[in-house]
Formats: C-alpha cells, sequence, structure tokens
C-alpha cells in the first residue's frame, strides 16, 4: 500500500514533491496510518493503512471497506510453487501488507 501510495503522490516517503519539473506541485501529503482488521482464510490480522490529507487515496490491494483478503494464500501458494523459499515469501507479504506469516 506504501508504493501505492508513492504513485499516487507522486513521489516517496521522505520527499516533498515529485522531481519531475513538469508534474504540478502536490499539496497533497502523507498523513499517517490507520489500523485494519482484516480477515484471511486462516486468521484474522491487523493491517497499517496509509492515509494522505486530502483522504483521495483508495488502496488496490486490499479495498478500502474490504475485511477480508480473499486469494492471499492462493498468492502465497502460487510464490511458493515458482521457487520462493518460505522465507523471502514471508519478507515480500510483510513489505507489500505488513502482515506477520509463520512458515
Amino acid at each position: 500500500m506504501e508504493a501505492e501510495l508513492d504513485a499516487e503522490l507522486g513521489y516517496e516517503k521522505q520527499e516533498r514533491q515529485s522531481e519531475d519539473v513538469n508534474l504540478p506541485v502536490s499539496k497533497n501529503y502523507r498523513n499517517g496510518y490507520s489500523k485494519k482488521a482484516v480477515k484471511t482464510q486462516l486468521d484474522e490480522a491487523e493491517i497499517a493503512v496509509p492515509h494522505d490529507r486530502n483522504g483521495e487515496f483508495e488502496p488496490k490491494i486490499i479495498d478500502k471497506y474490504s475485511r477480508n483478503t480473499d486469494g492471499m494464500e492462493e498468492k502465497i501458494l502460487f510464490l511458493y510453487a515458482t521457487g520462493l523459499s518460505i522465507r523471502d515469501i514471508s519478507d515480500q507479504i510483510k513489505s507489500l501488507y505488513d502482515v506477520e506469516i509463520s512458515p
């Protein structure tokens, strides 16, 4: 969700505006996180959803009003089948969803 917010705002976390001089200067900045409980097929997990000041950001990975992550387990199995190690899969899920999974 962090990468989605970076793409929407046009700059990365430590920057204040886009490096591209052709883009207009954005007055929309990051504005913290909120916790959200989502249900998976295995258990319930709590994630941190980033916000922007204008309230325009809507995550695509887990929709704004969605409370379950249908298909996450299938994604994990697909990553395993493609040859990623369990540790790599755990790191990817942690970085993408801010959810820790056990082996």
